[in-house]
């Protein structure tokens, strides 16, 4: 696939040479991009942990303080798609560059304002930063990787966002308690700021040859059946996972018996099984890619159902917690280096859509989530919502499996339609 110059390939079966093994070692750039994500991942959801003090200091009640993380949400839903054809003429490296600058100030002005809606202003503000980020992250991390290692690189790159939710969002909310809420934004803009110069270090120059993309090209991959086979899973297999997450608190206190102060330590452990589920998603993408698209999302279906069948034991719910983690996000570095093969010759459209298909997902399994919490399932409602939802996930990965298996050997440019 040809974009802006060069050739950019994601990993799949039909097509990584047979001679080319993958490198023993990612390059620095990607790793410093992960550095991105994290600072991404824990902006989005530090939030959750400062509520009490954001609306006290505001004068809002906590449910309305809230929406300072459903905004974000529908921002990067917006904003990874229409940013990335905002910025389509512009370098990666520049728009890379761009967006932890907004990313910075967004944070500032959170950090210095007193008016709630000027909060929910600047939350919107970040969170269009944040999936321009995202969306062309994906694709200098894949093309800097090659096409034997991108999935691997693209798990690397997520699993700065899985570590956000390990360390960097408790961290924020213990140095919030400590220094008030906003401390935390303070630190953000600074470290934002500095990944703005490790950025403008390491990620390389686009080439001489890189080629100018119209919007209609982009678009073109909109055509792509598969694409939307692909970004269907995506919306599918987070929604699944995150709707029962967002709710797991109520059903390890309330069915499983477990000590409220026991749960932020449930809650690691599910991040930490994530972190190695991402990283681990991304090697075997790399060799088995449709393979991987449909194991993880039948586990998770089967962890979830065990978890409405089992919730009322804390034990047995605290292990399928942590092993949801493992597997309930691996398939995604799969999913976006997919995305970014099957737009053809628009990658970065592809990564974006991805990024707005996993938020759309989120938001939508969470509400329907939140619902069934006063059905007469009560606190294994989520968890059900979750069953069914992943269960969808193996429509469109089967399909875009048999598809790929009557295909005839293409090459990567043929393939991408």
């Amino acid at each position: 696939m040809t974009t802006r110059g060069g050739t950019l390939h994601a990993p799949a079966d039909s097509h990584v040479p047979d001679g080319e093994r993958p490198p023993t070692r990612l390059p620095l750039v990607v790793h410093v991009l992960a550095l991105g994500t994290f600072l991404m991942g824990t902006t989005e959801f530090v939030v959750a942990g400062l509520l009490p003090e954001i609306a006290q200091d505001v004068q809002v009640g906590v449910g309305r303080a809230g929406l300072l993380i459903t905004v974000f949400a529908v921002g990067m839903i917006i904003g990874a798609p229409l940013m990335g054809m905002l910025t389509l003429r512009l370098p990666r490296r520049l728009t890379l560059v761009l967006a932890l600058g907004v990313f910075a100030a967004g944070h500032v002005i959170v950090a210095l304002g007193s008016s709630f809606a000027l909060l929910l202003a600047a939350r919107f503000l970040t969170a269009l930063a944040t999936g321009a980020f995202w969306a062309v992250a994906n694709v200098v991390a894949a093309r800097a990787a090659g096409p034997a290692a991108s999935s691997r690189a693209l798990g690397v790159v997520g699993a700065g966002a899985m570590l956000a939710n390990v360390v960097g969002v408790p961290l924020g909310a213990f140095a919030g308690q400590l220094m008030g809420w906003r401390g935390p934004f303070w630190a953000l803009a600074v470290l934002g700021a500095a990944a703005m110069v490790l950025i403008a270090r390491q990620v390389p120059r686009d080439s001489e040859s890189d080629q100018a993309v119209s919007l209609r090209s982009e678009l073109s991959a909109l055509r792509s059946k598969r694409l939307w086979l692909v970004l269907a899973a995506c919306t599918t297999t987070t929604g699944g996972v995150l709707s029962t997450y967002t709710y797991i608190s109520p059903l390890l206190t309330g069915e499983a018996g477990l000590a409220a102060g026991l749960v932020p330590l449930v809650l690691v452990g599910f991040g930490a099984g994530a972190l190695a589920g991402f990283l681990l998603g991304g090697r075997l993408g790399d060799h088995r890619p449709y393979l991987t698209t449909i194991v993880a999302p039948a586990v998770t279906t089967a962890l979830l159902l065990a978890v409405c069948l089992l919730a009322g034991h804390a034990v047995p719910t605290v292990m399928l917690i942590a092993l949801l983690g493992l597997f309930g996000l691996g398939a995604n570095p799969v999913l976006i280096s997919l995305g970014v093969r099957f737009a053809g010759r628009a990658p970065t459209l592809g990564s974006a859509l991805t990024v707005s298909a996993f938020n759309l997902g989120t938001a939508v399994g969470s509400w329907i989530a939140g619902l069934s919490l006063d059905s007469s399932l009560g606190a294994r409602g989520p968890a059900a919502v979750g069953t069914v939802i992943a269960a969808l996930t193996l429509i469109p990965t089967i399909t875009v499996a048999l598809v790929q298996r009557r295909r005839p050997a293409q090459s990567p440019a043929q393939s991408s339609g």
